[in-house]
């Protein structure tokens, strides 16, 4: 049985609380932040060179491939309610939106409806 909406929502944990959801992953430790760099800092993941920085991360497409398996395997459980997945990083505005439009990209290519929605992609950036 398959749900008829997915929801893929970016955030920051630096914004707050993580939202509800079935799945969630943390970029925060495991993945190079893009906030590093000085010339991506006040970019987001509407920009290109910030999509382009993320996406060549050793392991992030494996780790988008691998969610939309784990999101598959959800949408096949017997609930109709609907399926969240949330994506986090330390601000909201790179790594996890970059990893959440990927994934919805992905999973809409399947035939899947999917909302996408960006918590905190258009908050300041965060000093640290």
């Amino acid at each position: 049985m398959s749900v008829t909406e997915i929801q893929v929502v970016s955030f920051g944990y630096l914004h707050g609380d993580p939202p509800e959801a079935h799945l969630t992953i943390d970029l925060r430790r495991h993945f190079r932040d893009p906030h590093v760099d000085p010339d991506l800092r006040q970019q987001t993941a509407h920009d290109l060179p910030v999509r382009r920085a993320v996406l060549a991360t050793p392991g992030i497409r494996e780790l988008i491939a691998a969610a939309a398996l784990l999101t598959d395997a959800y949408d096949a459980g017997p609930t109709e309610a609907p399926l969240t997945v949330a994506v986090g990083c330390a601000g909201g505005r790179h790594r996890a939106a970059t990893v959440a439009m990927a994934l919805a990209t992905r999973l809409t290519k399947t035939g899947t409806t999917v909302r996408l929605t960006h918590r905190d992609l258009d908050k300041p950036v965060i000093d640290r």
